[in-house]
Order: structure tokens, then sequence, then C-alpha cells
């Protein structure tokens, strides 16, 4: 085994805590799985909290198909003032008197509604976008804002969970539930929301309560990572949503020399679902398949209790080839 390899093939869910950065999380898990090859599906602010992601040894292969994921966050908006970042952590750029409107909770159902659908967003000039190279974020910290280009998004839902008036100073907030698609900056939503007031707002705080089917109810804090280890483990086949085959001995073999297989001699098996702690067998969630598999359809590939690779079907074939195989299998833990 290689110089910083444990041994250890798992993916995690934490719940980041506020002041921290995403990065910061991986290495805290290099630390704690004695493994260098940690990586996140999905960047958080130091300002925000919530669910992540983190893939540890051989399972960082899975980046590609964990990113892309719908997300849904719990932001409070302050009103009144906007910063350089479009977040409490920015240098104030300007202040603006707040209608008296804002603090209507109908008015407010109002305005988040017309920010439901599909749109063009212009990221924030504090993001991670590169244009020729460099990232708009870097280049803002120097004093040179890039010229970003509008990106499509499309905001599911926008509810409104509270809105009140700060008795210690003028500030009004909003607390608001977005599900949005992958790409789509909230705070980039906040500072949108206060030009729609006429006024000013900026994100106070930012909570991301589900990352694709990954729920914060399902993440660890790091001190709870570090006290469980490996039985910190979340099922990849649950977070992938992937249908399923259980290998037998040959076909376990097969997939180990990265041979396709005929799809025929699978019995496919429906996305697992959530399961109790008693339900931790192999075969758990193991509900057959009504349809067919479609045309380069992925299917997770387990053998006892991991998940030794993802096959995609091939309808002219009717074979099942190798997208990403593990020489050791990412083990699906005991429970979610």
């Amino acid at each position: 085994m290689k110089r910083g390899e444990s041994g250890a093939c798992l993916v995690i869910g934490v719940d980041k805590p506020e002041g921290m950065s995403s990065h910061d999380v991986v290495n805290a898990c290099r630390r704690i799985f004695g493994e260098r090859r940690v990586g996140h599906t999905g960047t958080l602010d130091p300002l925000a909290t919530g669910a992540l992601t983190v893939c540890v040894g051989p399972a960082t292969r899975l980046d590609a198909y964990m990113v892309g994921h719908d997300k849904t966050y719990d932001v409070r908006i302050s009103f009144g003032a906007a910063t350089d970042t479009d977040d409490r952590c920015g240098e104030v750029a300007r202040t603006a008197d707040v209608p008296a409107q804002v603090c209507d909770p109908d008015f407010a159902e109002v305005v988040l509604c017309e920010f439901v659908g599909k749109q063009k967003q212009m990221p924030p000039a504090y993001s991670a976008i590169k244009k020729g190279g460099v990232k708009a974020c870097d280049a803002a910290r120097k004093g040179n804002v890039i010229a970003l280009e509008p990106r499509d998004i499309e905001v599911y839902s926008a509810e409104l969970l509270d809105l009140e008036r700060d008795p210690r100073a003028v500030s009004i907030w909003w607390d608001v539930r977005f599900s949005v698609s992958k790409g789509t900056y909230i705070r980039a939503l906040a500072r949108d929301v206060g030009a729609a007031c006429d006024t000013c707002a900026h994100v106070e705080s930012l909570r991301r309560v589900r990352a694709g089917v990954l729920d914060v109810e399902d993440c660890m804090s790091l001190q709870m990572v570090e006290r469980y280890g490996l039985d910190a483990a979340i099922d990849p086949v649950f977070l992938l949503g992937y249908r399923m085959a259980f290998l037998s001995e040959p076909a376990y073999a097969d997939v180990c020399n990265g041979k396709s297989l005929r799809a025929s001699e699978l019995a496919v098996f429906e996305a697992p679902h959530r399961f109790d702690a008693d339900d931790c067998g192999p075969r758990r969630c193991a509900v057959p398949a009504t349809d067919p598999l479609r045309d380069g359809e992925c299917v997770c590939m387990v053998h006892g209790n991991d998940m030794k690779a993802i096959y995609a079907y091939d309808a002219k074939t009717g074979k099942v080839s190798p997208r990403c195989v593990f020489s050791q299998g990412v083990t699906r833990g005991k429970s979610l």
C-alpha cells in the first residue's frame, strides 16, 4: 500500500460547521482516516453550514457521478445593505432604505414566487468561476472585478419560512427555503431578491439541508465522524440513485477484470431507499426491478456489502460495460 493510503474506501455525509471551508473539512477527514485521497462533491462557503458529501480513498472516483445534483438551502436574507461578496462576510458596498411592504408576508411570498422557474443568473463577483484561467474571487480580492456571463439556472421552489424585523436595529430579514438546480448561487438570489424589493440585501446565514438525496439529517459532525470512523459510511448506491445488481461469484470475477456482462443474465433491483438499522444485510432494500434497463442507464454492481463497480447498459449489444471499477469495493456501511 502506498504512503498516505489507509485502505479505507467509503462515502460519508458531513454537517459542515460555520467558519470552515470545504477544503478544511477535507483536510480534517484526511487526518481522521489517515488517508490522503479525500474529496468533496459540492463546495460550501465558510459562512455556510450543512450537508457535504465527502469521498474517502478510492471512492473519490465517484466524484464525477455525485456532482451536479439539485440542492435545498435555508437562507436568511437581510435587507438594507449590500456587500461586495453578497453575504455578511463582505464589506458593505451600499445601503438603502427598506420599503415598509418588505415586512408584509403576503408581499414576500409574491416576490419569491417570481423567482421560481428557469432563469438567467449573474454569478457573484466573488465566485470560483474561472475566466481566462483566473478565478473571479481571486481577481476580485485584488481589486480586479471580472465580467462574468449570466448562467442558466432553475429555482424549483422558494418557501418563506419566517419574516421579522430585528428589534435591535433597522434591518429586516426573511428566512427562505430554496430548492435549486446545480450552479445556482444563493448569494446571487439574495442580492436579486433585494433588488426586486426596491432595496438591497445580502445573505446573513446559509444552511444546505439537502444535496441530491443526502439530507443533513443523514450527516454527522466532524466530531462524530472521528468517533465512528469507518462506521460513518453512507451507502453509495443510495446516494447515486442508480439501480443495482448483485453479482454471483463468476460475474464478480468478470467485473474485477473489467469485462462486459450480458444484461439478460443479471438480476436487476430498484435503487435502494432508506432502511431500518436492523435491516443491514447485503441485500437490504432489494426490490426486484419491474422495468427493463434503458439505453445508457448506469447500474451499481454489488458484491457482499460493497459496491464494486458502475456499469452502463448498451441496448444495441444487450450488454452492460464498465464505467468505473474499484479494485477495492466502496463499503455500503451499516445503515443510513
